[in-house]
Parts: structure tokens; C-alpha cells; sequence
């Protein structure tokens, strides 16, 4: 009986033991892979491969009459556009929405034409929450925009960010339509 007993209570420790090493490597193996599916992803290019060269046919000399010389007018200089809007943000937040990065690279292709022109960062929000709380998130939301810039190629020097809040609403704060109009960041040549 003693020893049945024994056996028993053996057979529980041991039983226990496995469920515990199974639980532990069940654990081990989730973290791990939680902790390789939040690393940093690197782009990773293929290098172009090498060209190949082809024999060149023979060619026959045969000299073509030189042609006259034209004179090129030269290229209109084309004047940047900068009246772009329309850059919006998720609700209570500083993240762009994506469907502002096609406006955005617009703004960065015509800002590169202009590489000297300094430009104001107008943040805004719409009228949820405090002032203060929205004072801040338009801040931010222009900061948003000029890392975007900064991140493009752009001098970061060339951007003041300035933030308005949920004092210069461009439509009415009673209707989620209006405020997500609200949420947003416009660029103005500084003057």
C-alpha cells in the first residue's frame, strides 16, 4: 500500500513536470516568434544583374552630311505649384492618412523646383477634446508633415511649423464630416 502510494504521487510529479516543459517551451516558442515578426524589416534590394554583352554587328563608314545647327529655345522655367491641401490625419492622432502621401510626394516633387523657398506648416485639428490637448496634436500633426518633407530629400531648416488647434476650423465641428475636414495640415509659402 506505501509503496502504491508512493508510485502515485510519483507518477503525478512526473506527469507534472512534462505539462510544465511543455508549457514552457509552448511559451518559448510564441516569444520568439512574436519577437521575429516585430523586427524592424529591412528593404532589401537585388542587385541589377550584370549586362551582357552582344557582338556589335560591322557598320559600313559611311559619313552623314552634318546637319545644321539648330538653335533650342530654352525650357519655359516652370513656376512650382504649392497650393496643395488636403492633407489629413486619423482621428486624435498624428499619423497621416495614406491617402495623403500622393498629395504629399506632389508637394515634394514641386518644393524641389524651388529648393530655397521657406514654407509655414499650418497644424489643425478638429474641436474634440481640450484646447490645449488639440493645440498639441496640431503641432504634432505639422510635425508629421515636415519629417515627411525632411524624410523626401527636403531642408528641414526650410519648414516652421506653426499649430492653430481647433481655432481655424475650414468646416463645421457638429458633423464627423466637418471634422475630419478639420484634421489637417496646410502649406503656405512664408513670406
Amino acid at each position: 500500500m506505501f509503496g502504491q502510494q508512493t508510485h502515485s504521487k510519483l507518477k503525478l510529479i512526473l506527469n507534472m513536470n512534462i505539462t510544465k516543459n511543455l508549457l514552457f517551451t509552448t511559451l518559448l516558442a510564441l516569444f520568439t516568434l512574436t519577437m521575429y515578426s516585430c523586427k524592424t524589416k529591412k528593404l532589401v534590394a537585388k542587385p541589377a544583374p550584370a549586362p551582357v554583352e552582344k557582338p556589335a554587328p560591322p557598320v559600313e563608314e559611311k559619313k552623314p552630311a552634318p546637319a545644321p545647327e539648330k538653335e533650342e529655345a530654352p525650357a519655359p522655367n516652370e513656376k512650382p505649384n504649392f497650393n496643395l491641401d488636403n492633407i489629413q490625419f486619423e482621428f486624435n492622432s498624428f499619423v497621416l492618412k495614406t491617402s495623403s502621401f500622393s498629395i504629399l510626394d506632389k508637394a515634394v516633387a514641386e518644393m524641389k523646383k524651388s529648393p530655397s523657398t521657406k514654407f509655414i506648416l499650418n497644424g489643425h485639428s478638429s474641436a474634440e477634446g481640450t484646447p490645449d490637448h488639440n493645440m498639441q496634436l496640431s503641432i504634432d500633426r505639422a510635425n508629421a508633415v515636415k519629417s515627411y518633407f525632411i524624410n523626401a530629400g527636403l531642408n528641414g531648416n526650410n519648414f516652421t511649423v506653426v499649430g492653430h488647434g481647433e481655432k481655424e476650423p475650414i468646416s463645421s465641428n457638429t458633423s464627423e464630416e466637418g471634422r475630419i475636414l478639420n484634421r489637417r495640415t496646410e502649406i503656405k509659402v512664408q513670406n
